[in-house]
């Protein structure tokens, strides 16, 4: 008995608090309802995204080589955080700790070698690697009017 008034007691500040903020959402849902203008224009409809009126559609193809590098760098960045980690305990770790540091830094050359090697990190694809060897003029100048990416 005496047990669960002592958890009622604790719970009592949790409960207030979950009131007040209940009453707050109540409150300004509320007041923006009833005091909110309820007159719609057809510029009220148009998306606006920081000072820009958009223009076209928002539904475009987005090339695959985008998202590769997008994941590869979200990959080799979170490596940091371990490489940051080492650093903050370098003198705790000792010998064993940068040696063990130094197989990771290897491990992650390693794989961006390989990644490089099979061509993860370029952007064109072969088919405009090879139309733009086809424009490739006398000393090695590009005539980039002709050449879209």
């Amino acid at each position: 008995m005496e047990l669960s008034n002592e958890f009622l007691e604790g719970l009592r500040p949790f409960l207030f608090y979950s009131a007040a903020v209940l009453a707050v959402v109540i409150t300004m849902l509320g007041l923006s309802f009833f005091l909110g203008q309820r007159v719609s224009r057809p510029d009220k409809d148009l998306p606006f995204e920081s000072g820009i009126v958009s223009v076209g559609s928002a539904q475009f193809r987005i090339s695959v080589h985008f998202y590769l590098t997008a994941i590869l760098f979200i990959i080799f960045d979170l490596e940091v955080v371990f490489l940051f980690a080492w650093a903050v305990a370098v003198r705790e770790a000792g010998w064993l700790g940068f040696i063990e540091i130094s197989v990771f830094i290897f491990i992650l050359i390693v794989a961006l070698f390989y990644l490089w090697r099979i061509g993860a990190l370029d952007w064109r694809t072969q088919t405009q690697k090879r139309q733009l060897a086809n424009f490739v003029g006398p000393g090695g100048v590009t005539n980039k009017k002709e050449f879209k990416l």
